[in-house]
C-alpha cells in the first residue's frame, strides 16, 4: 500500500510538471502566434478609420460646414495617410512564418528539455515528499524548522528547562528579543540562575531598551557577579550603566578595575580604555609587555595598536578589535598548534557576542586538541562557561 501511494505521488508530481510546462509554453507562444495577425489587424483598423474620415468629410461638405477648398485639402491629407498605411502591408509572409516556426520549436522542445536536464542534474527526483511533520522530525540545518520543533516541544512540555535554555539564545540571535526574554526567564525559573543565563537575560533587556542598561538589567548583572565575580561581560555592562547614569567617577573606577582584571591580550581592552578616557581616566592595562604576556603570541596587540586605540572613536575601536580577532583567527588557521591562541579566540568571539564564530573556533580548536586530552577538556569547559553550544563540536 505504501509503495502504491509513493507511485501515485510520483505520478502526480510529473503530471504537475507537465501541466506547468504546457502552461508556460502557451504563455510564451501566444504573442508569437498572434503577432502577424495583430499587425494586420492594426493596419486594417487604421485604413478603416481613414475611410470613415473621408465619408465624414463628404457629409460636412454637403452640410456646408466646410468650404470646397478645405475639403480638398483635408481629402488629400487623409488620402496620403491611407496610401501610406496600405503601402506598409507586406507583400510576402513566408519569412516571418519561418522565423516563428523556429521560435515555436525552440519553446516547445528545447526549453522543456533544458529544464528537465537542469532538474535531473541539480534536483532530487528520487527524494520523497516531506510534509511539515517529517521536516520537524528531521530539521537538518534549517533554523526556522529547529525553532518550530523546539516551540512545539515546549508547548507540550512547558516545564522543560533545558529546552528554554537552548531556545533563548537562538531567539536572541534571530532578534526575537521579547521571546528571548521569556525563554531566559523560564530557563532561570526552572533550572536556576547561572552567569550565562543571567548575562543573556540582561543583554535581552538591554536590546529591548535600545542599548540602555536599565535598573532591572543592572540587578540581573549584579546577581550574575555574585555567582561569578570575575565575569568580564557583567562588569563591563555595570560600568556602562554608571556611565549612562551620569556617574563618571564610579564608571571610570569600574572600567579601570575591569582593565586590571582582564588578560593583557584581551581584544576588548581598547574599548574599555576608550571608556576610561571618556570618563577622565588614563587608559591602562593594555601593555603587551606586562608579566605573563607573550608579545610574539599571535593576536596580541602591539604597542602601536595600543597607542592608536587610545585616540580612536568607539566605532573605530570596535573595528580594530574585530580586526585583531580576525588576524588571530587567520594565524591559527595557518598554525593550529597553539592552545592559548584557541582559548583567546573562542573567548574573544564570545565577548564580541558572535556565538556562531565562537562555536566554529571551538570546533577547529578541538580538531587540533581533541577532547580526550587535557587541553581539549579545557576548551570544552571554556565553551560551557561562555554559553557556547558544544553539541557537534567534537564531530
Amino acid at each position: 500500500m505504501k509503495a502504491r501511494f509513493t507511485y501515485l505521488g510520483d505520478m502526480l508530481f510529473w503530471i504537475l510538471v507537465a501541466a506547468l510546462t504546457a502552461a508556460l509554453a502557451v504563455i510564451l507562444l501566444y504573442p508569437l502566434l498572434r503577432g502577424a495577425k495583430a499587425a494586420d489587424n492594426i493596419r486594417a483598423g487604421e485604413a478603416a478609420v481613414y475611410r470613415d474620415q473621408l465619408r465624414e468629410l463628404d457629409r460636412d461638405l454637403d452640410g456646408g460646414l466646410i468650404t470646397p477648398e478645405e475639403a480638398d485639402y483635408a481629402r488629400a491629407e487623409i488620402g496620403r495617410r491611407l496610401i501610406a498605411v496600405s503601402a506598409d502591408e507586406p507583400a510576402e509572409t513566408p519569412k516571418p512564418a519561418r522565423h516563428h516556426r523556429f521560435t515555436e520549436a525552440f519553446v516547445l522542445l528545447v526549453l522543456p528539455v533544458l529544464g528537465l536536464c537542469l532538474y535531473l542534474t541539480t534536483g532530487r527526483p528520487d527524494l520523497p515528499s516531506q510534509p511539515l511533520e517529517a521536516r520537524l522530525e528531521n530539521p537538518g540545518n534549517d533554523v526556522a524548522v529547529l525553532i518550530a520543533k523546539a516551540e512545539r516541544h515546549l508547548a507540550e512540555k512547558p516545564d522543560d528547562g533545558k529546552g528554554w535554555d537552548v531556545l533563548a539564545p537562538i531567539y536572541f540571535r534571530t532578534m526575537r528579543v521579547n521571546d528571548a526574554q521569556l525563554a531566559y526567564r523560564n530557563a532561570i525559573r526552572l533550572l536556576g540562575p547561572s552567569p550565562v543565563r543571567l548575562d543573556g537575560l540582561a543583554e535581552t533587556l538591554m536590546a529591548v531598551s535600545d542599548g540602555v542598561v536599565t535598573e532591572e538589567a543592572r540587578q540581573v548583572l549584579e546577581q550574575s557577579l555574585t555567582l561569578e565575580p570575575d565575569n568580564p561581560r557583567a562588569r563591563f555592562y555595570i560600568a556602562l550603566s554608571m556611565e549612562q547614569a551620569g556617574r563618571p567617577n564610579e564608571a571610570r573606577q569600574a572600567f579601570e578595575a575591569l582593565a586590571k582584571q582582564s588578560p593583557s591580550d584581551a581584544p576588548w581592552l581598547p574599548l574599555v580604555n576608550q571608556h576610561i578616557a571618556m570618563n577622565g581616566g588614563a587608559p591602562a592595562g593594555t601593555n603587551p609587555a606586562a608579566p605573563g604576556a607573550d608579545p610574539a603570541a599571535p593576536g596580541n596587540p602591539t604597542q602601536q595598536d595600543v597607542a592608536a586605540a587610545e585616540t580612536m572613536s568607539a566605532g573605530n575601536q570596535q573595528q580594530m578589535i574585530r580586526g585583531m580577532v580576525e588576524s588571530l583567527d587567520a594565524k591559527l588557521s595557518e598554525d593550529p598548534n597553539n592552545f592559548e591562541g584557541w582559548m583567546r579566540l573562542v573567548r574573544s568571539y564570545a565577548v564580541l557576542n558572535d556565538k556562531d564564530r565562537a562555536a566554529g573556533a571551538l570546533k577547529r580548536g578541538l580538531a587540533a586538541f581533541p577532547p580526550p586530552g587535557e587541553q581539549g577538556r579545557q576548551l570544552l569547559a571554556l565553551a560551557r562557561e561562555l554559553g557556547i553550544a558544544t553539541e557537534g563540536a567534537t564531530q
